[in-house]
Formats: structure tokens, sequence, C-alpha cells
């Protein structure tokens, strides 16, 4: 029975050709992936295979264990029970391989297309039930804008124009876990792992990771979060990293530079100042950006978008920011964008060094992250696991960014005959080669085909 299948896959990818032809994920798995899942002498990446294989194939909300069970032919519920929860294969490892596989293709990809790659930082969450879950607390939900039960996880994600994806993560303990080392112990968290650490603390463990691995990027982006940490932006200026991080619009900047000192008493009586205080006065950002007029902001083209050119008005001016410790203030380029929001960046790089239309670039290239957490949940499983504790979750993770990565290069490779290719054809195209009939497969061509037709000439009707 198994001998047919593979029949017929081989049969159809010979004949489709531009269906993927060749590039099946049994092929990427057993290519690059195989010795990752060995565990003593026993291999398991026929396991990885068929739960990669269930998280491509299972709809949005039924991508768990049980639903793939369904969907996976010969697949068996216990067997991913241990695999994933039980099972010593290094997520760091293949982590890493995937890492390593994402900045290979895109830096094809920037040759290319001549753009910059941006390795943006950001957090996603993962809405659970109960306490048992690693990690999870009553914290904000940024997938439903509250405070809600659920787990968070930062990311890294690697994008050059439209082409992106998830290369790193780091689940986030909230205090109430690491303070709590019988809770620890039962959820399977390493020691080394549960020293308590802050969302930006996390970003910068998965920056220093990749800058080891060789990854190779122009610009750091994130949101406000981490554009505000201090600690952070500290440490990215040692390692000689470019930032552009968004800031909120309370942030104070100073428009020319600073010089601090501690104050003498004003009266005999009180404490004596201990504190450095600047010599002129602060400006909250939205305060600032009152005072520019239209003649400040040039009206910059920025990415292509299906209802034609995205556009904003950008202004950059070079100013100081002082996160109240240091010594001096750091010099800064400040980067504001109008279009749909107004949104502020703080970066390390000289103002001149980069135009307007590129500052702004580097800005709204946080979207991509956006894209990659909504495609991996949607049609990737992200948050789709029934496992509670570390190893588990570390494991589900690993194999979630394996088939991003496998779809960014169906993509990548098929960007010439299928530009409009998102991850969601994608899936369904490789569904339809790998498990079904020839019939299906030329079915599901002419559908995507069709769609891809109408998108078109929508975007068409919007550039003219």
């Amino acid at each position: 029975m198994k001998r047919k299948r593979a029949e017929k896959k081989n049969f159809v990818l010979k004949t489709q050709g531009g269906y993927f032809g060749g590039y099946d994920f049994n092929t990427l798995i057993y290519s690059t992936y195989n010795d990752l899942f060995r565990v003593y002498r026993k291999s398991c990446t026929h396991v990885a295979t068929e739960y990669l294989s269930g998280l491509l194939q299972c709809k949005k909300g039924h991508t768990n264990m049980e639903r793939m069970v369904e969907e996976v032919t010969d697949s068996d519920y216990k067997r991913y029970i241990h695999f994933l929860s039980v099972s010593k294969w290094s997520h760091k490892e293949v982590n890493l391989v995937t890492m390593k596989l994402a900045d290979q293709a895109l830096r094809e990809q920037k040759k290319r297309s001549g753009r910059p790659t941006g390795f943006t930082i950001d957090e996603t969450s993962h809405l659970k039930k109960g306490d048992k879950s690693v990690g999870v607390a009553r914290q904000y939900a940024g997938v439903v804008g509250k405070v809600d039960n659920c787990q968070v996880s930062v990311h890294t994600c690697l994008s050059n124009e439209k082409f992106c994806t998830l290369i790193g993560t780091e689940l986030f303990l909230p205090i109430g876990w690491t303070d709590d080392k019988t809770r620890c112990q039962d959820a399977g968290v390493p020691e080394a792992n549960r020293e308590y650490l802050t969302k930006p603390e996390l970003a910068l463990k998965l920056v220093v990771t990749a800058i080891k691995a060789g990854v190779e990027f122009d610009f750091i982006g994130g949101d406000g979060l981490y554009g505000h940490n201090a600690e952070l932006t500290r440490s990215l200026d040692k390692l000689g990293q470019f930032f552009v991080l968004l800031v909120h619009k309370d942030e104070l900047i100073f428009l020319s530079e600073p010089t601090f000192a501690v104050p003498g008493r004003k009266s005999a009586k009180g404490r004596k100042p201990t504190l450095l205080q600047p010599d002129i006065e602060a400006i909250q950002l939205q305060d600032y950006i009152k005072t520019l007029s239209t003649e400040d902001f040039s009206r910059e083209q920025i990415r292509k978008t299906t209802k034609g050119w995205k556009y904003a008005m950008v202004h950059t001016v070079m100013v100081w920011h002082w996160d109240g410790k240091e010594k001096q203030a750091q010099k800064r380029t400040l980067v504001i964008t109008r279009s749909e929001k107004t949104k502020y960046s703080l970066s390390n790089g000289e103002k001149e060094k980069y135009t307007n239309n590129e500052w702004a670039y580097f800005q709204v290239s946080r979207y991509w992250v956006e894209r990659c957490f909504d495609d991996s949940k949607n049609e990737l499983g992200m948050s789709g696991y029934q496992v509670t504790g570390w190893l588990a979750w570390q494991h589900h993770m690993a194999l979630v960014m394996m088939a991003g990565f496998y779809i960014l290069s169906l993509k990548l490779r098929e960007q010439d005959q299928m530009p409009l290719l998102s991850v969601r054809d994608a899936r369904l195209l490789v569904i339809a080669i790998n498990f079904a009939s020839q019939k299906e497969v030329d079915l599901c061509m002419q559908h995507i085909q069709i769609r891809h037709r109408q998108r078109q000439t929508d975007i068409d009707r919007h550039y003219k």
C-alpha cells in the first residue's frame, strides 16, 4: 500500500513539473534533518514526517494530535505523544538548521530583490485553559487584545520584501512560574531555564543565537515593548547591530544634546540630591509632532499591496534619548510615519545614511512578523497543540518552524510562475500533490489559478 502511494506521488511530481516538482517534504526532512531526529540508535524521522504532514493537512482549529491521527495514514496518537513529550531529539539543533536554511534562502532572494533583509522581534500569545500548560498565566494576550489565560512566546522573523519565516522562539515564563520550583519541575522546565527573563531579555537571547549562527540581516525591527527597553538597545549597540525599533507616543526625547549633573540643595532641609538631571527639558513624541508642519514630511512609496502602493508621510530627525540612568544621552534617529496610523521609531543609525523611503521601509517591515504569526496559526497549527510540558512545547514549535520554512521555500521557488502564491494556496497544493490523485491535483491547481487571475485583475485595477 505504501509503495503504491509513493508511486502515485512520484507520477504526479513528474507529470506536473511546475507543481513543486521533486520538492516534497519527505525529501526535505530525510535529506536535511534526518540525523537530528535520531535518538541513540533509533531514528524518529518518520514520526517527524507524519507530524509535519498532520500540521499541513489539518484545518484551523483541528491541528491537534487527535485530528492528525484521523488525517494521516498509519499514524498513532501514542507515538505522537512520545515523540513530542518524551523523545530526546534536540529542538535547538533542529531550530538551528531551520534558521540556517532560511538564512541561505533569503540571501539568494536579497540578490534578486536588491532590498534589505530584516530581522524582526515580536511576541505572540496562545490562549489556554487551566494552569498546567508550561508558562500559562493571566497575562496580556495580543490575539484577543486583553488580559486572558494564555502562554506568551517571543519569536524572531527573517524577511526580505514579501518573503518571510519564523526562525527562533523562546517561551516566556512569568514570575509565578520561575518562583515556583515545584511547578517548573512538574512541567519539565530545565534548571537553566528557570530564571526569570523579561521579553526583551529573551529577544536579546534570540539575537545573540542568530549572530552566532552566522545569520545575515541588515536591520533589527520590533515594537514599542523592545524599543522602549534601554537595556536591549544598549546591548544591540554593543553588539554593533543596526536597529529601527518602534516606541510609544509618550517616549521622551531631547531635540539637542543635554548635559547632566546632580543638582545642589535648594535649602538646608531635606535629603541631598543624588540623581542626575538634564540641563534642558525633554519633550514627548506626541507633543513634538504637533510642532511639525506638512512641509516637514515627505510622501514616500513604501511597498506594494493588493490595493495599490502603500504610501506614508515620513519625517526623520536627529534626537537624543536618555533612559534616566546613563551619564549621557544616546544620539538617535527619530522616524515618524503617518498613514492609517502614526508610528514612531528610534534608531541607532545615522539619519543621513538612509533616505526617508529607506527609513520607512525599515519601520513597516515589522508587518511581516505579524503575517508569519497569522499564517502559522491559521495554516500550520502553531497554537493548536494539546501538550502541557516544556519539552513538548519546544518540539511542537520546532516542527511548526520547519513547516514554515518548507512553505517559504516553495513560494521562493515558484515566485515567477505563481507570484501571488499565498501560504494557504501552497499548503492546499502540497496536500494535493502528496496525498491526492492526479485529478484532484489538477482541480486544486485550476482553483488556485482562477483565484490568482481574480486577484491579479483586482490588483491591476488598483495600480491603473
